[in-house]
């Protein structure tokens, strides 16, 4: 073995790995529902990566995916996940499909995951990734998910990867009444989740932690690249 590489990660020792994630990042870390650490335990996040990159899976950070894209950091996955209070039944958009592991986490949570890419190449790769890793059922479409999947709506729930300046107008009006989106939302350089629940009386709104997500470029995000 030359000295520029890495040890590959078993099987074993993902699974390991992936308990030793739940419990140290997750679990005392936060106050998490069981059904959400219990997803995050099953979904592999090294079959997300690029092989070089497997090894790292389960670090608490967030990890390039090529596109100047990255695979989410594992504590804001699952705390996405339990703003959006999944019972089991619901459709779900996730916005951002990136390497496709919040799809797969969102997929043991819900009914249906639609996901929307809009770099062709990451969207192929993550639908690949889905099939193997055992999530052939979520859709990946590629188009621009500011806008959403109109032709899917309506959504019960809505997962934004990507940060906005607002919470795009076409996400919430794709939402049943009841539904929740829950968005990055600020500059280019740092953003606070925030969830927003459709109501009848309007948006209801709550602000969670602070994070950093990359731009999401669309009509109803950042313009550019």
């Amino acid at each position: 073995m030359s000295s520029g590489q890495v040890t590959p990660l078993t099987s074993s020792d993902a699974t390991e790995a992936r308990a030793q994630m739940v419990e140290h990042q997750l679990r005392r870390r936060g106050s998490f529902d069981e059904r959400v650490l219990e997803a995050m335990a099953r979904v592999p996040r090294d079959r997300f990566l690029p092989e070089e990159l497997r090894h790292l899976a389960y670090e608490d950070g967030a990890l390039p995916i090529g596109s100047g894209q990255t695979i989410s950091q594992p504590f804001i996955v699952a705390t996405i996940c339990q703003l959006l209070e999944l019972s089991g039944d619901e459709r779900v958009l996730d916005v951002g499909t990136g390497s496709g592991y919040q799809a797969a986490v969102l997929a043991e949570l819900a009914a249906e995951v639609v996901t929307i890419e809009r770099v062709p190449e990451l969207a192929e790769r993550a639908r690949s990734a889905l099939v193997q890793a055992g999530y052939a059922d979520v859709e990946v479409l590629v188009g621009d998910g500011s806008l959403g999947v109109p032709a899917r709506a309506p959504f019960d729930r809505i997962a934004v990867a990507a940060a906005a300046p607002v919470v795009p107008p076409a996400l919430y009006d794709q939402l049943v009444e009841g539904g929740r989106v829950v968005v990055p939302r600020g500059g280019r350089w740092g953003q606070q989740l925030v969830l927003v629940e459709r109501t009848k009386k309007g948006p209801l709104e709550r602000a969670s932690l602070p994070c950093r997500f990359v731009p999401l470029v669309g009509a109803e995000g950042f313009a550019g690249s």
